[in-house]
C-alpha cells in the first residue's frame, strides 16, 4: 500500500506503486508511473508521465519534469533539476505568451543505480548511465557513460565509481572497488564489470 501525506498533490491520474511514499507539499502530475517503494521528499515536483522505475529516491525540493525517465535504484538529491525544454521562452517572438503546445518537452534518462548529488542541473536531452554519480552543484550538458564519476560546470568526468558508490582505483590496469572489491575494466570511455570479484578470488583461495 502506498502512502501519500496530506498536504501532497497527487492527481488521481497517477500510479503509485506498492510501499511508494509521498511527503508533505510534494506534487505528482497527471499520468505519472511511480514503481514500488519508491520516496518523493517534501516539496518534490514529478511531472505529467514522468516514469520512475522501483526503489528511486526523490529528495526535498527536486524538480524532476516531463518527460523524464528513471530507472530502478536512482538516487535524486535535494535541489536537483531536470530539465525539459532546449530553448526556453516565456513568451513567442511576436511577444505573446507561449502555451503547452507551443514547444516540445525534451527529457532526460537516467538509469538504474545513477545518483544525482544536491543541487545538480541536468539538461535535457541527455541520458546519465547506469550508476553514475553527479556530484552536488554540476551541471551535466552531455550524456554520461555508466559508473562515470562526474563534477564541475559544465560537469567533466573526474574518474569512475562503483555500484556502492566508492570512487574506483585503479590496480593491476583494473579498477577495483575499494569497499567491496568489485572489479571493472575500462574499454574506450567506458567501464565493464568484471565477473570476478575479490570476495570470489578469496573464497576461491580459501576453498583451494
Amino acid at each position: 500500500m502506498s502512502y501519500i501525506a496530506p498536504s501532497a498533490d497527487v492527481a488521481e491520474a497517477a500510479t503509485l506503486g506498492e510501499g511508494t511514499k509521498v511527503w508533505h507539499l510534494a506534487q505528482v502530475r497527471e499520468d505519472a508511473v511511480l514503481g514500488e517503494n519508491c520516496i518523493v521528499g517534501r516539496g518534490a515536483y514529478v511531472g505529467t508521465g514522468v516514469k520512475i522505475g522501483d526503489n528511486t529516491k526523490i529528495q526535498n525540493y527536486a524538480l524532476v519534469y516531463e518527460p523524464a525517465v528513471l530507472g530502478h535504484g536512482v538516487f535524486i538529491g535535494p535541489a536537483v533539476v531536470l530539465t525539459n525544454d532546449t530553448y526556453p521562452r516565456a513568451v513567442s517572438p511576436d511577444g505573446s505568451l507561449k502555451s503547452a503546445h507551443d514547444w516540445t518537452p525534451v527529457g532526460v534518462t537516467i538509469e538504474d543505480g545513477a545518483s544525482i548529488g544536491a543541487r545538480a542541473v541536468c539538461i535535457a536531452p541527455l541520458t546519465i548511465g547506469r550508476w553514475a554519480t553527479i556530484a552536488a552543484g554540476s551541471v551535466v550538458t552531455k550524456d554520461v557513460p555508466a559508473f562515470a564519476l562526474m563534477a564541475g560546470v559544465p560537469a567533466r568526468r573526474l574518474g569512475w565509481v562503483g555500484r556502492a558508490g566508492f570512487p574506483l582505483k585503479e590496480e593491476g590496469g583494473v579498477w577495483v572497488c575499494p569497499e567491496t572489491g568489485a572489479q571493472y575494466i575500462e574499454e574506450t570511455n567506458s567501464l565493464n564489470e568484471t565477473s570476478l570479484t575479490e570476495a570470489d578470488t578469496n573464497h576461491a583461495e580459501d576453498n583451494a
